[in-house]
């Protein structure tokens, strides 16, 4: 079957921003000093990569005569599954007691002086 031109152009944009996501994503992941800013740049950035590429995909079945329901489902069980994989890693981080390299705000700092890194 032969799409529309917008179509093609717009499903290719779609595919061109989820990719740059998923790049930032993984810049984020190597060049991050620690755990808690590792896990930030991956888990925002694979949502909105990933639902790029399942929006592309979404609009091209729906030009081709099919319902998109595999997408949509799988677009559902990204949009659940990242964040709250994520804050089960950063749940578990917390509970080894993981140190983040982040500076203390001052005024944490001023009410637990003996807290200092």
């Amino acid at each position: 079957m032969n799409m529309p031109v917008w179509i093609e152009w717009l499903s290719a944009a779609l595919v061109l921003l989820a990719a740059f996501f998923l790049l930032v994503g993984a810049i984020g992941l190597v060049r991050l000093p620690d755990f808690f800013m590792r896990l930030h740049a991956p888990t925002k950035a694979s949502t909105l990569g990933v639902g790029g590429v399942l929006l592309a995909s979404l609009l091209v079945s729906a030009s081709q005569g099919r319902p998109g329901i595999a997408e949509l489902l799988i677009t559902l069980f990204v949009f659940v599954t990242a964040p709250v994989s994520a804050n089960l890693m950063a749940q578990a981080a917390l509970h080894l007691r993981v140190r983040s390299q982040a500076a203390l705000p001052p005024a944490l700092v001023e009410q637990r002086p003996e807290d200092k890194l």
